[in-house]
């Protein structure tokens, strides 16, 4: 079977959530939400984020984020997020040309982002010849794999609430983040001030379902009329929510995030012992690993063998991705190809 470190959205759907599907799949039910699994579904959310949560499934992360921004901001407003952010350089212009809204990227350092940097950017507020930031987005666990504490977590939310701004959180990876810091996702999220959540499946076992989730009270109003004109109202969306209702029953979304941490560590563990030589760029604190290869020959030999997505071309990075089906033998595989190519 193929098996790679190129991304979690490579792994098949866990076999619990197929089970999920298929007692789904028996007989009719109401369309466009109206169905059991649906109303279980947006209670499970409540119960895990609080009594406040509003939820809506869409289809992928990039329709999470482009929703999320298009409900909270108005054209001329903007969104401080990092220079590593999803929304900036890997959804193809998506926010901008779906929201006509404007991003303002930050330099990020290990994927992190602090208030401090984001203080220059409030110096135009009430300039007309400048966009208006109305929204903070950043990302847990970051792009780069790294983690966001709990208190980064608050510190930018006070600052965003002191500046009358929304909070934002890029969740596509918040499972491993929860994991990583062994906190419960209402930790990570409401307790610390976030308003707003792409809450992300797809990468933990998933497939095709995501979720818009407003833990700010009154915020979701009129969402589902974005939900629908961004083409993100299922029709059949027991077979969504019946896959998030398996993730969160048995805590499946942390056994699944857990392992996937487990594997990268894993994977790091022995490349610091076997291959000295081969720098670890990030801190490891989710499910990537991000290392320099001496040589693009070296990089090309290695694709060869498993297939792996670079990072940095000028710099040779390349990113291995674990997901919650790596397992040992196939890491150990990879690091003997890796041996028989680097010496």
């Amino acid at each position: 079977m193929f098996s790679s470190f190129a991304s979690d959205n490579f792994s098949p759907v866990h076999p619990e959530v197929m089970d999920a599907l298929q007692k789904a799949n028996i007989g009719h039910a109401m369309a466009y939400g109206a169905d059991p699994w649906t109303e279980k579904m947006q209670e499970i959310f409540k119960n895990i984020f609080g009594p406040f949560t509003e939820s809506f499934l869409v289809f992928n992360g990039t329709a999470a984020n482009v929703c999320s921004i298009e409900h909270a901001l108005l054209p001329w407003q903007a969104v401080m997020c990092s220079s590593n952010a999803h929304i900036w350089n890997d959804e193809c212009g998506a926010p901008q040309a779906n929201t006509g809204s404007s991003l303002l990227p930050i330099e990020a350092k290990n994927g992190k982002i602090s208030p401090e940097q984001c203080e220059k950017y409030l110096h135009g507020k009430g300039d007309p010849h400048h966009v208006q930031p109305a929204l903070l987005s950043i990302t847990q666990s970051t792009e780069l794999g790294t983690v966001y504490t709990l208190q980064e977590m608050k510190n930018l939310a006070d600052f965003a609430h002191r500046n009358n701004l929304l909070l934002h959180v890029d969740g596509a990876r918040l499972c491993n983040a929860a994991a990583h810091l062994k906190v419960s996702l209402k930790d990570l999220t409401t307790d610390v001030g976030v308003d707003l959540l792409s809450f992300g499946g797809t990468k933990n076992g998933l497939m095709g379902a995501e979720a818009v989730v407003f833990l700010k009270e009154g915020l979701a109003q009129k969402f589902k009329y974005v939900q629908k004109q961004q083409m993100q109202l299922a029709s059949k969306m027991r077979f969504a929510s019946a896959q998030m209702i398996a993730l969160f029953e048995g805590d499946l979304w942390l056994r699944n995030a857990s392992h996937a941490n487990k594997m990268a560590k894993l994977l790091e563990e022995n490349l610091k012992h076997n291959f000295p030589e081969l720098p670890i760029l990030y801190p490891v604190e989710a499910n990537a690993v991000f290392v320099q290869l001496p040589s693009l020959e070296i990089l090309e030999k290695l694709q060869q063998k498993s297939f792996f997505w670079i990072w940095d071309n000028e710099q040779l990075v390349a990113r291995w991705m674990t997901s919650w089906d790596t397992q040992p033998a196939f890491i150990e595989s990879f690091l003997t190809d890796l041996k028989h190519i680097v010496i």
